[in-house]
């Protein structure tokens, strides 16, 4: 599957503009120029991931709007989305060609850890950006070996800090079973658990459990971290196996406190294929506005969100958070594209991204993007939220990740 958004279709689309004048002295690298500039994204349409299909589809609808509207500084967006199943060998593949063949300018929110980190050297080498994937990995965030790489969210690792902070505080004597994706994902969120109880890990931890992408279910490890006594239950995974944990958890009948990492707390995509009532008071982070929160319901942020979801997506779930979260990865790349100007190099385009201080439209208020030089991670700060059987509230203070 592939999904194209480009020139026709934004003409298509828009009412008749302003002529747009010829431009002095603009600098153009593949997959710019004068009326068109090239994103280029792998997605997991299908596979064991395709839940999070909806990245993409979100992603060319966002940038429909924009071309409607007549593009950015003048020029439309081609969003060029290709299936990778997921599979690592596959998001090479096409990666390569949407580089090679159809000379995107730039990377844009690719998903997956293992499929990014398979193309991030590549990407580097090649000097392209590699801009606000659909990962969390430490090595995202590592400009002194991966200076044309930019996540969007904190890191994995130091979403787990927090939860490891969230644990030592309320909840001291603690038996910890985790479950974790036998891949890099899984490997940093325990890596960061671990570093943030410090040398109480050794002790609070009393079960861990590793699952492969590939097994059909997860319900032996389930048991097994069941039967460890454990009475708080942290997994690191992805929807569908975080969807089969929180339904076992309550065919078991256990019910420790149950946090989600932030990338599997979704209530379309995962709360309700698991059951609202067995996720009824799981806790996890979270740096976005939940979409079904009626707390937001008068909020500016939220009602231009449901426009375009209304008038653009209108297939899309509107209780899937995963679309606030495109909108809120697609809405910053226009940012960083305005700011280019008229130099859309890859090497401006990637100044530009380094040099943000602004507030998409569902990110939590008191929480903004920024970056600088050195400063490769845009969002540094979540807030704690429990979900209620019907949407997910936020409590606490914003933790603000060091």
């Amino acid at each position: 599957m592939s999904i194209r958004i480009g020139l026709l279709a934004g003409l298509l689309l828009a009412a008749p503009g302003p002529i747009v004048p010829a431009r002095a002295q603009a600098t153009y690298d593949p997959g710019a120029s004068a009326t068109e500039i090239k994103l280029g994204n792998t997605m997991a349409y299908s596979g064991p991931a395709s839940a999070y299909g909806t990245l993409g589809r979100a992603d060319a609808a966002y940038f429909a709007m924009v071309n409607a509207k007549g593009g950015v500084n003048g020029r439309k967006i081609s969003f060029i989305s290709l299936d990778d199943g997921f599979s690592p060998p596959k998001t090479v593949e096409q990666t390569r060609r949407l580089v090679e063949q159809d000379g995107v300018l730039v990377m844009f929110n690719a998903l997956g850890t293992a499929t990014n980190t398979a193309v991030q050297k590549y990407l580097n080498n090649a000097k392209v950006p590699q801009l606000f994937i659909g990962a969390g990995g430490r090595k995202f965030t590592d400009p002194k070996n991966f200076p044309w790489t930019m996540a969007f969210q904190p890191n994995f690792n130091i979403e787990a800090r927090i939860y490891a902070n969230y644990i030592l505080k309320n909840y001291p004597n603690a038996k910890i079973a985790i479950l974790f994706q036998a891949d890099d994902l899984g490997k940093d969120y325990v890596e960061g658990l671990k570093e943030g109880l410090g040398d109480k890990a050794k002790t609070m931890i009393v079960g861990e459990a590793a699952y492969q992408l590939s097994d059909p279910t997860i319900d032996s490890q389930m048991v097994a971290l069941k039967a460890s006594g454990a009475d708080v239950f942290f997994h690191a995974s992805t929807p569908k196996f975080a969807a089969q944990a929180v339904r076992k958890a309550a065919d078991m009948g256990w019910k420790p406190l149950h946090i989600l990492n932030v990338g599997v707390s979704s209530v379309g995509a995962v709360l309700k294929p698991a059951g609202l009532e067995n996720a009824a008071g799981v806790i996890s982070a979270t740096y976005y506005k939940d979409p079904t929160d009626p707390k937001w319901a008068d909020d500016p942020g939220y009602r231009a969100w449901l426009e375009w979801m209304q008038t653009y997506y209108p297939e899309g779930d509107r209780t899937d958070v995963l679309n606030a979260l495109s909108y809120n990865f697609s809405e910053t790349m226009v940012q960083v594209l305005k700011q280019a100007g008229d130099d859309l190099t890859r090497a401006n385009v990637m100044k530009q991204a380094l040099s943000l201080d602004f507030q998409p439209s569902m990110v939590l208020p008191g929480i903004r993007v920024k970056t600088g030089p050195g400063q490769y991670a845009p969002i540094r700060a979540m807030q704690m939220q429990r979900f209620d059987g019907r949407s997910w509230q936020l409590f606490g203070d914003i933790i603000e990740a060091q």
